[in-house]
């Protein structure tokens, strides 16, 4: 990169030069506003077309962005996620001067190769080798050097046999190795990656994040939309989460990994989830609360934090003996975890109108997602005779990117042993 990028700015007004530019700063967004007209009745026939060719038509505004505001540091590789609908791909367009803004600015420091949609760029009629060669020079390379740059493009796609078919002709998966390729290959300041490389095999996406590391190495400016929060904590220096067109959260690539995960797991309140009663004829479960091992009511949990239940249960008639249990369940219904059934600690009865409030410590080896907790009164020792049982009573969410086969992390513990050769062929 040279020692004084161009920069460029996009905003409501005509293409401008910057006199001044922050020189630790690769991409700055402030008050980015995006909205778009959706019509509320859809017209798909030259004959409804021609029909309503003098009424009046209606539309929506729908605001993709509402205005945001952040920079992105120079050899940053930067994270944005969200859920679908909250405004990514608008902002990433924006970014690549496919979309204008309604208001606010971009300005970016420097030449910006973009790997957004699928074929955005390409010509389908043209073959891989004609594609790269009209897609360098827009990128920014003289037609000399997108030729001497093809075979290396065309290797790092894996596509050395389709190189003379028609873009037309390939699947998703070989246009996004095309694509990223290309853009991996033009020396620019800023890439802006969509996340098109979940179309991509495993393979190959391991060598896209190869890429990005070298890259990043050699201190590009990468900018990654993804849903894949694993990626977000193990490759991203800072990272935005954006939620209805704003910025919800900034910072650190895993508290916004979290909040994210809190948001898509639908997190809510303490206490709104609605249980069924059941068998309430000599028991009842009046409620249940969750909380941190502080004591603080809380809704979601980070992998491995303890969390406490605590259940509150209340005789109708005379309770000889009474056990108290629950259910942990996940989202599925699956049974993931059920104590021994829980005594009283100072007496053997319960009266009617008395109540029994019972707190237990539950240890958190769970994969991120919604549970849910059902509770249950039974009468004598092994509570073989329920009374009370309630669905639902609590629910909380887990989140966090630490990943594992199944649905809890197990401490395991493994040992190997190499036996040597034996020589009698046996």
């Amino acid at each position: 990169m040279s020692a004084n990028p161009t920069s460029r700015e996009t905003s409501t007004s005509m293409l401008t030069v910057p006199e001044t530019f922050p020189p630790a700063v690769a991409v700055e967004v402030r008050g980015l506003q995006k909205s778009f007209r959706i019509p509320t009745q859809r017209i798909d026939t030259l004959k409804e077309r021609a029909t309503q060719l003098f009424s009046r038509t209606e539309d929506r505004e729908l605001r993709a962005l509402r205005g945001i505001d952040f920079d992105i540091h120079r050899g940053e590789f930067f994270g944005i996620v969200g859920r679908n609908g909250s405004g990514k791909s608008t902002l990433l367009k924006l970014l690549a001067s496919i979309y204008r803004a309604d208001a606010g600015t971009v300005r970016i420091a420097g030449r910006v190769a973009p790997c957004i949609e699928l074929g955005v760029g390409f010509n389908p009629e043209l073959s891989a080798h004609e594609n790269v060669a009209l897609n360098g020079v827009m990128m920014g390379l003289t037609p000399r050097e997108a030729t001497a740059r093809f075979d290396d493009v065309i290797e790092f796609a894996e596509l050395e046999e389709f190189t003379e078919m028609k873009l037309k002709n390939y699947s998703s998966g070989m246009l996004v190795r095309l694509g990223f390729s290309l853009m991996t290959h033009v020396d620019a300041d800023v890439l802006l990656i969509d996340e098109v490389l979940a179309v991509g095999d495993a393979s190959f996406q391991q060598k896209c994040f190869d890429a990005f590391a070298r890259l990043h190495g050699e201190g590009r400016t990468i900018v990654l939309v993804t849903h894949d929060m694993a990626a977000v904590e193990g490759h991203c220096d800072r990272a935005i989460l954006l939620e209805s067109g704003r910025v919800d959260r900034a910072g650190e690539p895993g508290d916004v990994a979290r909040r994210y995960l809190e948001l898509n797991f639908g997190r809510r309140e303490p206490g709104e989830v609605e249980g069924v009663a059941s068998g309430a004829r000599d028991a009842q479960v009046i409620g249940a609360a969750i909380e941190r091992a502080s004591g603080e009511p809380a809704s979601g949990f980070a992998q491995d934090e303890e969390i406490v239940l605590e259940m509150v249960i209340e005789a109708v008639r005379p309770l000889v003996r009474p056990v108290f249990g629950f259910q942990l369940v996940n989202a599925d219904g699956l049974l993931i975890f059920a104590p021994e059934p829980i005594l009283l600690t100072d007496r053997e009865r319960l009266e009617p109108g008395e109540r029994a409030r019972i707190r237990t410590r539950i240890a958190n080896p769970l994969a991120a997602g919604h549970y849910y907790i059902h509770a249950a009164v039974g009468r004598g020792f092994e509570g073989r005779d329920p009374v009370a049982f309630r669905k639902n009573v609590a629910d909380f969410v887990v989140y966090g990117t630490r990943s594992f086969g199944g649905l809890v992390a197990i401490d395991c513990a493994a040992e190997s042993e190499v036996e040597p050769r034996r020589d009698d062929g046996i």
